[in-house]
Parts: structure tokens; C-alpha cells; sequence
């Protein structure tokens, strides 16, 4: 049997279950999930190995109309996912009447690779919405196969994952069949406190936010981590401590509890908050913090 490969990428609207998605197809936590919408930030790949076959799943930031310099990074990885992919996956949910970036749906329409829409969420709507759905998006996307899942309680993902087996192409592994990612250890503990922050804080303050991971270090029995978290204003700064300290260790606890299951291993993390004004309207700032 010939060894397949190929890149398998997730694109659509912000807060449809992407991320969700990702983490069941790839068998474990790698993107964050919240209930907020514009969680994911980076392209993230998940690298799912087998004796015959090697996919890269790619999870995308929403696809949104850009309003400051981050957005139109986070655009770019969309844009490269739709180019670079064996499988396409569009996502939406019950709730998404239509896409609103009509350019991305666009640039989906005219793919020649195959395409998958996933309709989400089915798990909270009746059957007559999922149908209307199905008809919907079957008139919009008419070469796309359309699949009614629950990433949230893995419904008809087993359906989806045999059609990427059938459909990916013969290809030697481009990764090493150890590897589960391309991101280093420091991305996924930094994404670990901002998923925290998301669930604690509220309004602007989850999306003015960044991490950064200053220290790193293994010992015997224990890692020690030291993370700085980046916030655009000192009004901000003063909210993520909260008072008396209160929010800032509430965010390290449980950041903590969730490093430990993720590193298989004791974690000493010390947090700070720093300021770096209007960090997400400049280039260079954003460049700096791996944008």
C-alpha cells in the first residue's frame, strides 16, 4: 500500500468550532477554545501519523474583515491555508446564516482541490434547520461535500476522517512521524495562559493581550516557566492583576494545572504583566512577537 500524504486545512467564521474540530481530528489540545470569537491567532498544524499516512491538519484564525494590523496577519494565514491545501475544510455552524467575507467564499468557490463543508453545532438545532442548512450551502458551495457534524461531541467526525483518507494524495510524510506539530513547546504553553484569559476577562482586554514566554527551563521532576503578559494599556495591566493579585493567580492557577497534564510533569509558572503600547498596530511589534 502506497504511503499517503497531505495537508488537510479548517477555514470560516470566527467561533464556528474550528478549533474544536482540530483538537478531535488531531486526538489532542493543540489550538484553545473559548466561547469569544477571534480566539486562534496563529496557523496551527496537527500532525496525525500512521504506518500508511501522514495528515497536516491546519487551524485558521476566523475569517475576518481586518481592522488593525493583527487581523491582516491573521488574514494571511487564512489566505495561505486556502492555497496550500490537498483538503479543504470550510466550517460553519447552525447559526451562520452566511459567510460575511464574500471574498474568502469566493476564493473557496473556485478551488480545484476537494472541499468538505462541515455544518456544526448540529447538537443544538432541530433537524428542519440542518436540512435548510445542507440545501443552503450545497447551492453555494455545489462541488463541496457537505458533512452535519458536532465537533463538540465528535458526531459524524468518523465520516469525515474516511473521506480525508480516501482523498489525500500519494506522498511520502514531509514531517518526522514523531513530530505532532510544527510549533515549539514555549507556543502551546503561551496559548495555555491566553485561553485563560479569555474565559476570565472580559471585552477588549482578552484581544489586546500576548504572551510571551521568557524562561523555560527542565529539571528533575519539575519545569520552570516564566511568561510575560503583553497588554497594550496600563488600565489593562491594572484588570489582568485585578485586585489584590486576585486575577492574575486565578489565571496562573489554572494555567498551571492544565500545563501539567499537557507536559506530564510538575510546573513552577511565574506570570507577569507588561505594557507595550498599541502593540497590535505595528509591524514591527507584531513581527517581534511572531506574527
Amino acid at each position: 500500500m502506497a504511503h499517503k500524504s497531505g495537508f488537510v486545512n479548517i477555514v470560516g467564521s470566527p467561533n464556528v468550532g474550528k478549533s474544536t474540530l482540530m483538537n478531535q481530528l488531531v486526538g489532542e489540545k493543540l489550538s484553545i477554545v473559548t466561547s469569544k470569537a477571534q480566539t486562534t491567532r496563529h496557523r496551527i498544524l496537527g500532525i496525525v501519523n500512521d504506518e500508511n499516512y501522514q495528515i497536516v491538519f491546519s487551524d485558521t484564525p476566523g475569517v475576518v474583515n481586518a481592522a488593525y494590523k493583527l487581523h491582516e496577519n491573521m488574514m494571511e494565514y487564512v489566505n495561505s491555508s486556502i492555497q496550500d491545501a490537498d483538503v479543504l475544510i470550510f466550517m460553519t455552524d447552525t447559526h451562520e446564516n452566511e459567510m460575511n467575507h464574500k471574498e474568502t467564499l469566493s476564493r473557496i468557490q473556485r478551488l480545484k482541490v476537494p472541499v468538505f463543508c462541515l455544518i456544526n453545532k448540529i447538537d443544538q438545532s432541530d433537524q428542519a434547520k440542518v436540512m435548510e442548512r445542507v440545501d443552503y450551502w450545497q447551492t453555494k458551495l455545489p462541488m463541496a461535500k457537505i458533512f452535519a457534524v458536532s465537533a463538540l461531541h465528535n458526531f459524524n467526525i468518523d465520516a469525515v476522517w474516511e473521506e480525508i483518507l480516501r482523498l489525500i494524495p500519494e506522498s511520502p510524510p514531509y514531517y518526522d512521524k514523531e513530530e505532532l506539530s510544527d510549533r515549539p513547546m514555549r507556543f502551546f504553553i503561551s496559548e495555555i495562559i491566553r485561553e485563560k484569559i479569555f474565559i476570565h476577562c472580559q471585552k477588549e482586554i482578552p484581544y489586546s493581550t500576548q504572551v510571551e514566554i521568557e524562561a523555560y527551563n527542565e529539571e528533575p521532576g519539575l519545569i520552570r516557566i516564566r511568561a510575560n503578559i503583553i497588554v497594550e494599556r496600563d488600565s489593562q495591566r491594572g484588570i489582568i492583576i485585578g485586585r489584590g493579585g486576585e486575577m492574575l493567580k486565578r489565571i496562573g492557577r489554572e494555567a498551571r494545572i492544565d500545563m501539567e497534564k499537557f507536559l506530564e510533569s510538575k510546573v513552577f509558572l511565574e506570570n507577569y504583566v507588561k505594557v507595550d503600547k498599541d502593540w497590535r498596530h505595528s509591524d514591527a511589534k507584531l513581527k517581534k512577537y511572531g506574527y
